[in-house]
């Protein structure tokens, strides 16, 4: 079940962060609620998350995978470039989460 509340924690902050282009520096009402109810959901669910797997490691599947997320999604939906060097370092995060994960770390 932990791991389900944090592919939702992930979720929602991989939502609240792709919702922050259009508050336009939280100028617009809509989006920036958007923002505050996506990431107050992300931290309730992995205040959840953290009662059964280790904080560090769920902190680093957290940011590691919604980083690699939010790149993706500025490359496919907000029209930001994507390099080599983006590509490789998500790969390099991803891998890290794996290597925490292979560790026994939880």
């Amino acid at each position: 079940m932990a791991y389900l509340f944090l592919l939702g924690a992930i979720s929602a902050e991989v939502i609240g962060t792709s919702l922050l282009k259009a508050t336009d520096g939280f100028t617009r009402l809509w989006p920036t609620l958007g923002v505050v109810v996506a990431y107050v959901l992300s931290f309730g669910l992995l205040s959840l998350t953290v009662k059964d797997i280790p904080v560090g490691v769920a902190y680093a599947i957290w940011s590691g995978l919604g980083t690699a997320a939010i790149m993706a999604i500025g490359a496919a939906f907000l029209g930001e470039p994507l390099s080599v060097a983006k590509v490789v370092g998500a790969g390099l995060v991803i891998a890290g989460v794996v290597v925490l994960n292979l560790g026994g770390a939880h």
